[in-house]
């Protein structure tokens, strides 16, 4: 092969490491673990001599277990000499591959160019080369290898690359265990001991000492509890003691105390435990490793803690505003809030925030008055009975730690609540005493603050948590307000805006609709079931000349106060239009013109005509679901009527239809609001509506109850508007 076939475009620059010229050591560390280690002659701090010679028979070398490989190149980049190693580690066999070229055997094309460069540059005497690059073996993948590679020159003067090559993760894994082995010995944050059976130190290296802050001479000789008493002694000796009775080490056993090196401070330690074994297998003692892990306890506690911090403020943003209640925004700030970070919690609004007379900015009067919206206790105390009872308003002044939380617009810590604080934290001298009873000990009130405007406070009580509140607990209760405090406004706004929905919604809707000839009404509106919307669902019922009456049913796509407002438009033009006694397709046809003028809105509608006097009925629908009609001794149909396009679309044409009526028969016009849920189809539900209605003789109101009993939903998320008409002889009409 050509030199660049030899190494790659990603290979590693020549480092320090272990190399052929290593292979001194590794019968030293082939057999460190048999009978080279300290302690094995008895003394544990015999070591073996320097120049002592290793067996080969006790164990594989350093060179054995890197599975060292030896490949030889000819100048031309041929494969001459391939060694057993080499088959190993990459694959091919001897016959695979000697006399081809490096290159196409083991090189990827894309590093050919490197590798050609880095061969020219060995063999044109620029010296040797280590790192690694990959390697690809005969089964196809790429394995990762260390090279060290050099120019050879025989006494004809011809010149060979020798490389040298070893498995990467295999190195790498003996350069880490090398390296931990030359920490242990020479280097000294960790702390070293020998103990003998009766556990008594026979031995302590410099570093235990000044861990321990006590010279060895005060180790000698002692046992655990009686040289550093401030430990816990009885369970690190307990464990001595089974390492002693079953050879199997404990491992990173963590420790906390105090020693004479920081009498005033508790440290961490993490202890390791071994067995140490005389030849014939008998127990010599125990050793000991110590690593001061103190700092690292701190920061691991700290990390903890922050993660803990981070999935608190995580869970709020899943937790808080999971509906537009304003009481259960409210509610579910205090659940996330205990006992993740207090033992109680009270969240309160401005009374004028809720009723809409105060003037923008945090409050500045002297006294604030707050309606309490939710307290939540870890567990009943005294604390929960001190607290504002739900829905409930209480006045403070100025002297009050909520009433300085809302005037500053910032958090008010009493890390520490004395006796003297007790009046300003509670509301009265009673809950004062109940407070105290509780235990209460640190207080914090956080501002709720929404789109720059200070709405209310929370509350922080901790009286079972020892801890007080500190900056960190400021912080995270900061940040749980401030997310809170806008679910909470947008709660607040959503209430004043679907009340004010409300309000336009039952005023356009007809109250008592006129009795009409030949007709029996029975009506219901229901705003949506899961968060009380209102939408622009309508009925009508409308009295025309010669006895005949129009029944209306409509439904404006959307919700709140646009589409009940957008209702309110259509209702009175559909009234003024039946009014003209025009015909259904007709009315139609110009409400579908005026919705189109109204801008982006859309509209399903139906429209039937009563005429008692012929005992028939036309009907004209725009995109809406049909009526059901039912009669005496028939069971109940959906009329196949031309279902028409909504109104607002333009330009389609309506068609009504024609419908004989006898007495008894009933219409029952409603809006999809009834029938459609997400989880059911539609047919299946409308096949629900007609066998509810199989007794035509049961009286209308129970007949409207039983329908919004049974179809509507507790999560339903829209209107529904139903009217049902049953025929009876003119003559029956009541008057007025």
């Amino acid at each position: 092969m050509s030199t660049a076939e030899a190494f790659p475009a990603d290979a590693e620059p020549a480092r320090p490491g272990p190399s052929s010229g290593s292979s001194g050591s590794s019968g030293s560390s082939g057999s460190s673990g048999s009978s080279g280690s300290p302690g094995s002659s008895g003394d544990p701090s015999s070591e073996p001599s320097a120049g002592a010679s290793v067996d080969p028979a006790t164990g594989p070398g350093l060179l054995d277990v890197l599975g060292v490989a030896a490949v030889l190149l000819d100048a031309e980049g041929r494969i001459a000499l391939w060694s057993p190693q080499a088959e190993e580690l990459f694959g091919y066999t001897a016959d695979d591959a000697l006399g081809r070229y490096a290159a196409e055997l083991l090189v990827d094309e894309e590093h050919l160019g490197v590798v050609l460069s880095l061969f020219e540059k060995v063999m044109a005497g620029g010296g040797p080369w280590a790192g690694a690059f990959p390697v690809r073996h005969k089964d196809g993948s790429t394995r990762p290898t260390e090279f060290r590679n050099m120019r050879l020159e025989d006494r004809e003067g011809s010149l060979y690359a020798l490389g040298i090559a070893s498995d990467q993760a295999t190195l790498r894994r003996v350069e880490r265990d090398l390296a931990l082995s030359m920490r242990l010995v020479a280097q000294s944050p960790i702390g070293l001991a020998v103990l003998d059976p009766e556990l008594r130190y026979v031995l302590v290296n410099p570093a235990l000492e000044r861990i321990n802050g006590l010279p060895a001479t005060r180790h000698i000789g002692r046992r655990v509890h009686e040289a550093l008493p401030r430990l816990d002694a009885a369970s690190i000796e307990a464990a001595m003691r089974e390492v002693l009775a079953t050879g199997r080490p404990q491992l990173d056993r963590f420790i906390t105390g105090r020693t004479p090196a920081d009498p005033d401070r508790d440290h961490a330690w993490s202890i390791s435990l071994y067995r140490l074994d005389d030849p014939a297998g008998r127990p010599l003692g125990v050793a000991v490793s110590v690593v001061d892990v103190t700092e690292q306890h701190k920061t691991s506690m700290a990390v903890a803690l922050a993660r803990q911090r981070l999935a608190l403020i995580a869970d709020a943003s899943v937790r808080i505003g999971t509906t537009l209640d304003l009481w259960v925004t409210a509610r579910e700030l205090g659940e996330v809030a205990v006992p993740q970070l207090a033992d109680l919690a009270t969240i309160d609004v401005l009374d004028a925030i809720l009723t809409g007379d105060h003037p923008p900015g945090a409050p500045t009067d002297e006294t604030v008055r707050f309606r309490a919206l939710a307290v939540k206790a870890a567990r009943s105390t005294p604390a929960t009975r001190a607290a504002d009872p739900v829905g409930s308003i209480a006045r403070y002044d100025a002297t009050r730690v909520v009433t300085q939380c809302v005037q500053s617009a910032r958090p008010v810590l009493v890390a520490h609540v004395t006796a003297d604080e007790m009046g300003s934290v509670a509301r009265d001298a009673t809950a004062a005493t109940l407070l105290v009873e509780a235990g209460l000990h640190s207080y914090l009130a956080v501002p709720l603050i929404a789109r720059g405007e200070v709405i209310g406070a929370m509350g922080l009580q901790r009286t079972d948590n020892p801890l007080p509140f500190d900056q960190d607990d400021v912080l995270l209760a900061s940040e749980l307000a401030a997310r809170a405090a806008v679910c909470i406004d947008n709660a607040r706004w959503y209430q004043k805006q679907r009340h004010a929905a409300l309000t336009l919604q039952r005023h356009l809707l007809p109250h008592h609709p006129t009795p009409t000839p030949g007709l029996e009404i029975a009506y219901r509106y229901q705003p949506a079931a899961a968060a009380g919307e209102v939408g622009g669902d309508w009925f009508d019922v409308i009295p025309l000349p010669d006895d005949k009456t129009a029944l209306v049913v409509g439904d404006v796509m959307g919700s709140g106060i646009n589409a009940a407002a957008t209702m309110g438009q259509l209702r009175t033009a559909a009234r003024t239009l039946a009014e003209l006694d025009l015909d259904p397709a007709a009315v139609l046809t110009r409400l579908d013109h005026t919705t189109t003028g109204l801008g982006h809105t859309m509209a399903t509608c139906v429209i039937a005509v009563y005429d008692p006097h012929r005992n028939q009925c036309r009907i004209a629908t725009a995109g809406h679901l049909p009526p059901v009609r039912t009669s005496p001794g028939r069971p109940p149909e959906l009329l196949d009527l031309p279902t028409g396009a909504p109104l607002g679309v333009g330009g389609v044409p309506f068609e009504a239809t024609a419908l004989d009526l006898g007495v008894g028969d009933q219409l029952v016009l409603y809006t999809d609001g009834l029938v459609e849920t997400r989880d059911e189809d539609i047919d299946v539900r409308m096949h629900v509506l007609t066998a509810l209605l199989d007794d035509p003789g049961r009286p209308l109101e129970e007949t409207c109850d039983l329908l919004l009993d049974e179809l509507r939903q507790p999560d339903d998320r829209d209107d529904v508007a139903l009217l049902i008409a049953r025929t009876r002889p003119v003559s029956e009409t009541p008057r007025e």
